[in-house]
């Protein structure tokens, strides 16, 4: 594990999408698990740009999503999809064989596993995941207790991941489990990079950096991955003096 801290969350932002186009320019037909949420939104914006502006080319990649609500879709306003493909996908105009997302609308969830768990497989292992932290410690919606070693599966929610979730839907949601990537794609990924961004993150960023390496708190696993990135901003890092 790497880390690094940055002045503030646009110098953060768009290291990382500089960084993320350096590894497509490097391997044109990476395999990309990028998350939702609301730290990446700027570095998706910025990676766009240099994506318009002929930077990377990113007609070979593949792009899986890294979880879902299960019960909603991308065209639900407050889904995990409906950000990424707001944010992302659809801008960088894809093609539909370029994305695979989690129908987490469907009968058999467990059949949704196998589906991103055997495109992850058939591509050699994930080139690159991004994901942030949660109030709890989560990684994707692998919740506190999560084995290490699952790969794609259906989770019961936390409390207070289904009270922090409240922020992304128009109204009260009730949300009960999601559908997500597992820590074993996590740690089998050839890069996993932690954007960690704002004051309310520390605590929990100083404990899962800090503290003993446990499944009570999933962010712990970067410790132990030989190319994982911690980039946070100032702010995050704030109880990280001397790290």
């Amino acid at each position: 594990m790497t880390f690094h801290q940055f002045p503030d969350y646009a110098t953060l932002s768009q290291y990382t999408a500089e960084h993320i186009a350096a590894i497509i320019n490097q391997k044109p037909d990476a395999l990309l698990c990028l998350a939702s949420g609301d730290t990446p939104i700027e570095t998706y914006h910025r990676f766009v740009d240099l994506v318009k502006s002929d930077k990377v080319d990113i007609s070979q990649c593949t792009f899986v999503g890294l979880d879902e609500w299960v019960g909603f879709g991308p065209e639900d306003v407050g889904s995990c999809s409906y950000y990424v493909f707001r944010d992302l996908f659809t801008p960088l105009n894809l093609r539909p064989e370029q994305v695979h997302v989690f129908d987490a609308k469907a009968d058999d969830l467990a059949a949704e596993c196998a589906k991103i768990d055997a495109i992850i497989k058939s591509k050699g292992g994930l080139d690159v995941l991004l994901v942030g932290m949660g109030m709890n410690g989560h990684i994707a919606l692998n919740e506190p207790g999560t084995p290490f070693t699952l790969g794609c599966h259906v989770v019961e929610l936390a409390e207070s991941t289904k009270t922090v979730g409240q922020k992304y839907f128009e109204k009260e949601t009730t949300l009960t489990q999601g559908i997500t990537i597992g820590l074993r794609h996590l740690t089998e990924a050839k890069e996993v990079i932690l954007l960690v961004s704002g004051a309310k993150k520390a605590p929990v960023l100083r404990d899962a950096l800090r503290g003993p390496i446990t499944e009570q708190l999933p962010a712990s696993i970067l410790q132990t991955h030989a190319n994982g990135q911690v980039w946070i901003d100032e702010a995050a890092g704030s109880l990280l003096t001397g790290f």
